[in-house]
């Protein structure tokens, strides 16, 4: 974790942006796989990290702002706990690493509340997304478990995501710990991948790096020879010669910050033509988009950048055709790029989605487009100093989206279906890096991870 200044100063921030009432953040609890005993990889609500810094179960924090006072509640541990975990800082030793003075059993959280309630003052909490906290809430409050969310504090919800979508130097040094050790899972995937081999032996690989350095993968892993499906988790296929393959994973620290890296490489040890004209349509996208970026530009204007770029090069390959600005209004372009082109991160992959996706992406100046592909743009907002997202381009060929256009005659102005029907056995490409807006411009984190043709060819010639 970090000091206990950092959580201080994190808390007192949002007691001053706040202004008043008392403010409830549940930590997260365990989740049985099966049976109560048997449980996922725990992983704690990162509102919760983010303030109160203590990865364990069964805790709460609440700051009560006109009497500043902090409290973490939580049970210490028996000794039928004890024989099981061996011996553990206590709650009131934990809450001092992060500089809390004051705690309580977690029994005591409803008296708390109720005499809160009593002054009159608000209560301020933030929209559960796990059941069992919802069930936590509707109990606290005694409001119907279907409505707890509609309940939760529009301005604590605001206040949060003001707060973490700046990230500090500190944040920054362990985020570019995670994509440093996504780069070195990048690599070893693409130096022992081979035909032969099955998908889930590169994500084998890809797990055992992560917890070598302590983490864990940051979301599941996409590794797939099917990379016209966006987000594939299925890795029982066998490669083949002639076939890419898409790798879309990230680690995630110790302390909870994820990466979120994307290659696309051949099976083979080199590009075909054709793969080759697809990927560097991608590859160029990605470049000029990340080159864009810097403090103050929309956002959904790189997103719109980044179609352009990728309708001019598949004109240029006979796949599409007309006015390239008409295209992009129309949406023909979603035919092969058919989601947004980033997405915050932090210490969520994407980072605090849970608080709601256009209160994170978007602004009152800036709304979604409810364009099919565009519609899924994530982050559209102007940027700013301090904000961390991805770029992350693709050019897919959909078996099915494909024949559904064609059948319907859409965008015929726009896609020349017959020499598209030659591309539906592509598959598809998409290259992701993490970038930092700074404040006169950007910089990509970690170590470069290769994506150039050379690059990555020279890579695959590192295979046996």
């Amino acid at each position: 974790m970090f000091s206990a200044e950092t959580y201080k100063k994190r808390r007192q921030i949002l007691k001053e942006k706040l202004g008043s009432g008392v403010v409830l953040l549940l930590g997260n609890e365990d989740s049985p796989m099966n049976y109560k005993a048997n449980i996922y990889h725990f992983r704690q609500d990162s509102s919760f990290l983010y303030y109160f810094g203590l990865d364990m179960p069964h805790l709460v924090g609440i700051i009560d702002i006109e009497k500043d006072e902090e409290i973490i509640f939580g049970n210490e541990l028996t000794i039928d706990d004890i024989v099981w975990t061996g011996p553990l800082p206590s709650i009131k030793d934990l809450a001092a690493q992060v500089g809390v003075e004051q705690t309580m059993p977690y029994k005591k959280i409803d008296k708390v509340l109720h005499a809160a309630q009593a002054e009159r003052k608000t209560i301020h909490f933030l929209p559960p997304y796990r059941a069992i906290n919802q069930v936590e809430l509707s109990k606290f409050f005694n409001i119907p478990f279907d409505a707890v969310s509609q309940h939760a504090s529009v301005n604590l919800i605001k206040t949060v995501i003001d707060q973490r979508a700046i990230k500090s130097a500190e944040e920054i040094v362990e985020m570019e710990k995670a994509v440093n050790t996504s780069r070195e899972m990048h690599i070893a995937v693409m130096q022992m991948a081979k035909a032969g081999m099955t998908e889930k032996e590169l994500v084998g690989k890809t797990i055992d790096i992560a917890m070598t350095h302590g983490g864990h993968l940051s979301y599941p892993a996409i590794m797939t020879i099917n990379g016209q499906i966006l987000h594939n988790h299925h890795h029982h296929h066998t490669l083949e010669s002639g076939q890419l393959v898409l790798g879309d994973f990230g680690a995630e620290t110790s302390m909870r910050y994820a990466g979120d890296i994307t290659r696309t490489f051949p099976v083979d040890k080199t590009f075909t033509d054709r793969q080759k004209d697809i990927y560097n349509i991608v590859l160029k996208a990605e470049v000029d988009c990340i080159a864009a970026l810097k403090p103050g530009i929309a956002y959904q204007q790189i997103h719109l950048q980044a179609a352009s770029i990728i309708t001019d090069g598949l004109k240029a390959l006979g796949l599409m055709k007309g006015n390239t600005e008409d295209a992009v209004e129309a949406g023909a372009h979603a035919l092969f790029f058919p989601h947004g082109l980033g997405h915050m991160i932090g210490l969520d992959v994407h980072d605090m989605e849970d608080l709601g996706e256009d209160l994170v992406g978007y602004d009152e100046q800036i709304k979604r487009i409810d364009q099919f592909g565009t519609k899924y743009l994530r982050l559209g907002r102007r940027l700013e100093e301090g904000f961390v997202l991805t770029v992350e381009p693709g050019i897919y060929f959909i078996p099915d989206l494909i024949d559904q256009w064609q059948s319907e005659g859409k965008y015929s102005d726009f896609l020349n279906f017959d020499k598209i029907a030659t591309y539906k056995d592509f598959s598809g490409v998409r290259i992701e890096d993490d970038i930092l807006i700074t404040n006169d411009g950007h910089r990509v984190l970690g170590d470069r991870i290769p994506k150039t043709i050379e690059e990555v060819e020279e890579e695959r010639g590192r295979l046996g």
